[in-house]
C-alpha cells in the first residue's frame, strides 16, 4: 500500500519592504510633531505659511522626524522633548528643499509644481531662511547645548555638501569617492543627527548615541543612492519629479560615474558632452538610460545601497529586539526597495 503523497507547502514570496511598521510606531508622536510644524510655520506675513504649507503638505515621507521618534522608542524615552526637535529636523529638511529647488531650477517637487515655480525664487529662498530660523528657535527652546551642536553642525554640513555638489556639477572626472562624500554631507548628515538626538534627550551613553548616528548615516546614504538610481529608472512613474533632472543638470551621480567608467570610447565621448551640457535632449536622455541599462549601473547603485542599508541595520543590533528595532530595520530595507 503506497503512502499518501503530501504536497510540499508552497513557498511564500518575500513580503515587499514597507514603511508601515515605522509609520505605525511613530503615528502618535507624529501627530504631536505635525501640530508643532503647523503652529511654527505661521506668520503675520501670509506668503510665508502659504509657501511653506505648499511643500510641507505636499505628501513627503517625513522620514527624518520619524527617525527621531523611532529612535526615542528604541531607547525607551518617555518624555516629549523629541516632538519639538523632530519638528526642527523637518524644518531644516524643508528649508534645504526650498533652497535646492531654486539652485537646481526644479519644476516639480513631490509630484506637483515646485514652490519656486509658483511663488518665484526670491520668496522661496526667504521662506527657506524663515524655516531655518524656526528650527533654531525650537532647538534653543529645548535647552540642550548638545542637541543644538548636533543639529547646527548637521545644518552646516548639509550646506557644505550642497556647495560641493554644485562645484562638482558638469565635471565628468568626479570620482565615486567624492560623490559618496557629497551625499554623506547633503543627505546622510541630517539622517544621522535626527537619529542621534533621540539618544541625547534620553541621556543614553556614548555607545548608544554612536549606534543611532551610524544607523541614520548609513540609511541616509542608502536613501540617496536609490534616489539617484531612480532618476534613470524609466519604470519609476511615481518619483514625484521629472525623470532625467539629474542628467539635464549635469550631476555626476553613481549610475553615471559607473556607466562612464565601464563605457567604450564612443560612450565616454557621449557622457562628456552630456554632462558638459551639450547633449540634453529627450533623445539624449533615452540614450543615457540605454547605456546605463547596458552596463547595469542602476542595479549596481542599488546593490551599494543595500550594503549601506545593512550597515544601518547592523548598527542598531546593540539594542534589544522589539517593535522599534524591527520597524527601523524595515525602514532601511524599504529605502533600498522603493520605487519612488
Amino acid at each position: 500500500m503506497s503512502a499518501d503523497i503530501v504536497p510540499l507547502p508552497r513557498r511564500q514570496p518575500e513580503e515587499p519592504a514597507s514603511l508601515d511598521p515605522i509609520l505605525s510606531l511613530t503615528a502618535p508622536g507624529m501627530n504631536a510633531v505635525n501640530a508643532v510644524i503647523l503652529d511654527r510655520m505661521q506668520s503675520e506675513i501670509p506668503l510665508i505659511p502659504a509657501l511653506a504649507g505648499h511643500l510641507i503638505a505636499g505628501g513627503g515621507k517625513r522620514l527624518r522626524p520619524m527617525l527621531t521618534l523611532a529612535g526615542a522608542e528604541l531607547v525607551g524615552y518617555q518624555g516629549t522633548r523629541h516632538h519639538k526637535l523632530a519638528a526642527a529636523v523637518e524644518f531644516i529638511h524643508t528649508a534645504t528643499l526650498l533652497h535646492d529647488d531654486v539652485v537646481d531650477g526644479s519644476e516639480m517637487r513631490r509630484g506637483k509644481a515646485a514652490a519656486n515655480i509658483i511663488f518665484g525664487n526670491p520668496a522661496t529662498v526667504l521662506v527657506g531662511d524663515f524655516l531655518f530660523s524656526r528650527s533654531f528657535e525650537l532647538m534653543t527652546e529645548d535647552g540642550s547645548l548638545k542637541v543644538l551642536k548636533i543639529l547646527s553642525s548637521a545644518s552646516a554640513i548639509i550646506a557644505e555638501g550642497e556647495v560641493d555638489q554644485l562645484t562638482a556639477q558638469r565635471k565628468i572626472e568626479t570620482s565615486e569617492e567624492r560623490y559618496l562624500n557629497i551625499i554623506s554631507a547633503k543627505t546622510a548628515a541630517l539622517f544621522a543627527a535626527a537619529s542621534r538626538i533621540a539618544a541625547v534627550v534620553a541621556e543614553c551613553n556614548e555607545e548608544k548615541e554612536e549606534a543611532l548616528d551610524a544607523y541614520g548615516r548609513n540609511l541616509g546614504v542608502a536613501f540617496q543612492l536609490v534616489d539617484d538610481a531612480l532618476d534613470y529608472d524609466s519604470n519609476a512613474a511615481e518619483m514625484g519629479k521629472d525623470q532625467g533632472d539629474d542628467f539635464r543638470e549635469g550631476k555626476m551621480t553613481l549610475p553615471v560615474i559607473l556607466a562612464y567608467a565601464r563605457g567604450d570610447e564612443d560612450e565616454r565621448a557621449f557622457w562628456k558632452a552630456a554632462i558638459g551640457g551639450h547633449r540634453t535632449s529627450d533623445e539624449d536622455l533615452a540614450h543615457a538610460i540605454e547605456l546605463i541599462r547596458r552596463h547595469g549601473t542602476v542595479d549596481a547603485t542599488r546593490e551599494r545601497a543595500r550594503m549601506f542599508a545593512q550597515r544601518a541595520i547592523d548598527a542598531i543590533a546593540i539594542f534589544p529586539d522589539g517593535k522599534a528595532r524591527q520597524a527601523m530595520a524595515e525602514a532601511a530595507r524599504f529605502a533600498v526597495a522603493r520605487g519612488y
